[in-house]
């Protein structure tokens, strides 16, 4: 008996009159635009230019795409090359299909080029941007879903994914839904770099590989699951040996990196500080040199108040020392007069005593 599921969408594709929207681009889209949002703010709280992020990202995303398409047909050839097979296929894009170990590695090409334009260390702009790119995942998986692909075993689960189309060997059912799975574990991921890297001060590409790392421990177990045709090599899935190999390199390079580079840039965008090459920047400049002019006319204004006061001051001093002065000199003669009075007196006394 049915008691719950998750339902798939009659089709992943609307048509509004001659243009399809598909809901797998769309979602691949939305990721890129929250990853390069959010890789903006960190960007910028690292101290690096608004918009630098983007400008980069314009290199970087073009990049991803095509190396993870490469990936997909090259390690699923038999799905474009073998006999009752059209090779065309291969180009179509939005009918699924991208390798997200060929696009972090052809996407790290195209941000390295970006990087060298603006003068960006790549390590310390990969760390913006690595709880991003997994919250693009996360939105990205969602694409799966609309074209019912990338399920799991078949399960009587509350949560199991219910496929319904017939198309290209799929057997209507109940199966695990691989793409829910991955798609928690994406923001789990994204949670822990967060995290990770406001607790530790991670930096030189640190971040990038703690994220890169905790990925592929989930995506080892998810893949596990999944029952779509793969290569298998010595009992397993190719992608689950890709997500062991790929996950010992990011540890051995947090290691290493912590040893030989321990602690953060210092300064991830040379100029970026100075606030002069964008609106923003410029606008608190600009607010920056209002005040510091504003100072400056009030330490003017007080230094000229106090002068007056002190002139006045000083003023005051010159005509109390003046009149002081003047005092002085008119007393000196009145003494003078006063003993010329008596000593003529005596000398009229002696006269008249002799006579």
């Amino acid at each position: 008996m049915e008691f719950a599921y998750i339902p798939s969408p009659s089709r992943g594709v609307l048509h509004l009159g001659p243009i399809p929207l598909r809901g797998y681009a769309f979602c691949i889209i939305i990721g890129v635009f929250v990853a390069v949002w959010l890789g903006n703010r960190r960007w910028i709280a690292r101290g690096g230019r608004p918009g630098t992020v983007a400008d980069i990202a314009v290199w970087a995303v073009p990049f991803g795409l095509v190396g993870g398409r490469l990936y997909h047909v090259i390690t699923d050839y038999q799905l474009y090359f073998s006999e009752g097979q059209d090779w065309v296929d291969a180009f179509k894009i939005w009918e699924g299909g991208l390798g997200i170990w060929g696009a972090i590695a052809f996407g790290a090409v195209g941000a390295w080029i970006g990087c060298r334009s603006r003068g960006v260390p790549l390590p310390a702009w990969a760390d913006a941007l690595a709880p991003g790119i997994a919250l693009a995942q996360a939105i990205g998986r969602w694409g799966n879903w609309f074209n019912q692909e990338l399920y799991g075993r078949e399960t009587d689960l509350p949560w199991a994914l219910h496929i319904t189309s017939s198309t290209d060997g799929r057997v209507p059912g109940y199966y695990h839904p691989t793409f829910l799975y991955e798609s928690l574990w994406c923001i789990g991921v994204a949670v822990l770099v967060i995290w990770a890297d406001r607790r530790f001060k991670l930096g030189h590409g640190r971040a990038f590989a703690l994220y890169v790392a905790a990925y592929c421990a989930g995506r080892f177990w998810i893949e596990a699951m999944r029952v779509d045709e793969a290569h298998h090599f010595l009992g397993m899935r190719l992608n689950e040996w890709t997500s062991i190999v790929v996950f010992l390199l990011a540890v051995l390079y947090i290691v290493l990196s912590a040893r030989r580079r321990p602690g953060r840039e210092e300064v991830v965008e040379p100029g970026a500080s100075d606030g002069d090459t964008d609106d923003d920047g410029a606008a608190v400049k600009l607010d920056k040199k209002s005040e510091d002019k504003d100072s400056e006319d009030k330490k003017s204004d007080a230094e000229k108040s106090e002068a007056k006061t002190s002139g006045a001051a000083k003023s005051e001093d010159e005509k109390g020392t003046a009149k002081a002065e003047s005092g002085s000199g008119s007393s000196e003669p009145e003494t003078d007069d006063s003993s010329s009075s008596v000593e003529a007196k005596d000398e009229e006394a002696e006269s008249a005593k002799k006579a």
